[in-house]
């Protein structure tokens, strides 16, 4: 079956590029080449721009109880289409039909979230601030806002933690889908349209990274949200917010968890093994990294890998699958040379996930669970992120060991404790640098109302993800001060000039 040639989503229309160029979208089971991406043109991209701006104005003005009204409408269709969407992201991405769910039910949740905005949206108001003024807040929306979408979440990212909350605050949106994985992005645009979003409101591109750098520095764009490396994150931060734009760039991660003697070995394995292997190991809350103390070190080890032989490999979709493939030929190529590389640096690889076959998906990038022990602080393996199902164990000899190991890493996404102390518990969660922590918690990430918030180089930009960040982040604060003279007159009183300083 010949790859379908899919088509950008702009102004409530699906249309024909004028592109040659294309990103091939692979099926990671079975190694196959399923749609072709166009990378739109300029003219293409500046389309999407001009119809997301020429679409602002009416829908900054529409009330925010109708706006939420369309997103009801949109959960439904959400719902409507939880299959659909589903297997849409495990054969585009890879996940396994579990997690490829979560990644929708995900998107739906910060759609959920929008349809509570307007409470999210009221202002704040002192009557009588100096005697005869009134003082009152508003957030209004700043605009058109555009989104950079990473690979590995097709529906979360783009579709919720991007477009749903800017949207409903009365901005327009143009998503750069990834170009790997863009087709459930695409599908979910037109359930805008169904949802009965105006022309506009929501467009959806793929492009090289030429065009999307044109989203940087348009005078039209207001904000820019990218996920994706640190390198490049470092380079979108600098550019748009050099420009004048808000910016949020969520980065790379090499999370780590803490091992305490006192954890609960059993327990805390089986979340490490959800944690590392979860998704392949492609998400930036993955855990990749174990620090454990030494008394329980050998425990622990010979527990992850007796977990990690049992998570059944196979295909996406097939409902039995724990553990799926990686996204493309070009990432099974790089997680792959990343264990020669520990190889190499003399990690001891304790489980190999290379040369993994499955029958009936021959040609699939499959690469089982990996676990390398005895990772010192100076490998790269334990420094850099892999972002594929490689989990690193490193031994240390005490709390404050391990807790200087991890706050050593560069990057500060999360990190986790297994413990049974409450001491070592509260230490943990004030003195780690990691920005999303976990107790006994595997994936700390939090559910929408509350801020996605990596550090250090995990995150560039003041406004993180979700919750009220991510409301003051698409909105700005305008304040108005009162005066009324037909007032003055009926008292019979003279008020003096408003100085700002609440005196008169």
């Amino acid at each position: 079956m010949s790859p379908v040639i899919l088509k950008p989503f702009i102004n409530n229309e699906y249309i024909e590029s004028k592109t040659t160029s294309y990103t091939e979208v692979y099926d990671p089971s079975l190694g196959e080449v399923i749609a072709k991406a166009p990378r739109c043109t300029r003219d293409e991209v500046e389309a999407a721009v001009a119809a997301a701006q020429a679409a602002y104005p009416a829908w900054r003005d529409t009330p925010v109880l109708k706006r939420a009204q369309l997103f009801y409408r949109l959960k439904a269709l959400i719902d409507a289409h939880l299959d659909e969407l589903t297997m849409l992201v495990a054969r585009e991405n890879g996940k396994n039909w579990r997690e490829a769910e979560g990644d929708v039910l995900k998107a739906r949740e910060m759609t959920e979230l929008a349809c509570a905005m307007p409470n999210m949206l009221l202002g704040e108001s002192l009557m009588n601030a100096s005697t005869g003024y009134d003082t009152m807040t508003y957030r209004e929306p700043l605009g058109v806002f555009a989104g950079i979408a990473p690979w590995n979440f097709p529906a979360m990212i783009p579709m919720g933690w991007m477009s749903p909350l800017a949207i409903i605050c009365g901005n327009t949106y143009i998503l750069k889908a990834a170009s790997p994985t863009p087709m459930t992005a695409l599908r979910i645009a037109d359930l805008y349209r169904e949802a009965g979003f105006p022309p506009g409101v929501i467009n959806v591109v793929t492009c090289s990274r030429n065009e999307a750098e044109m989203l940087l520095t348009h005078p039209t764009i207001k904000g820019i949200t990218f996920v994706g490396s640190t390198e490049v994150g470092k380079h979108v931060y600098a550019t748009a917010a050099g420009a004048g734009k808000r910016v949020q760039a969520l980065c790379e991660a090499k999370n780590h968890a803490l091992v305490m003697t006192d954890a609960d070995i059993t327990r805390s394995a089986a979340g490490i093994i959800n944690s590392a292997f979860g998704c392949a190991g492609e998400r930036c809350m993955a855990l990749p990294v174990v620090v454990a103390e030494e008394p329980i070190a050998d425990k622990l080890v010979a527990e992850l890998v007796r977990l990690a032989k049992g998570l059944k490999i196979g295909a996406a979709y097939n409902k039995d699958t724990m553990l799926g493939p990686v996204v493309t030929p070009s990432h099974f190529k790089f997680v792959t040379d990343w264990i020669a590389k520990g190889v190499e640096e003399g990690a001891e690889l304790v489980l190999d996930g290379r040369g993994v076959k499955v029958a009936g998906y021959e040609n699939g990038f499959f690469i089982g669970p990996t676990i390398f022990d005895k990772v010192t602080p100076e490998m790269s393996i334990g420094q850099r992120e892999v972002f594929g199902p490689v989990l690193c164990i490193k031994r240390v000899k005490s709390f404050e060991e391990g807790l200087e190991q991890m706050n050593a890493n560069p990057f500060g996404n999360g990190s986790v404790i297994f413990t049974s102390s409450g001491y070592f518990a509260r230490e943990f969660a004030l003195r780690t640098d990691g920005g999303m922590v976990g107790v006994n918690v595997g994936i700390p990430v939090p559910v929408g109302m509350f801020s996605f918030t990596g550090h250090k180089q995990s995150f560039f930009g003041d406004l993180h993800c979700h919750g009220k960040d991510s409301f003051r982040f698409f909105t700005e604060t305008k304040t108005v001060t009162t005066r009324w003279f037909d007032e003055e007159e009926k008292k019979n009183v003279v008020v003096d000039t408003w100085d700002g300083s609440m005196n008169k």
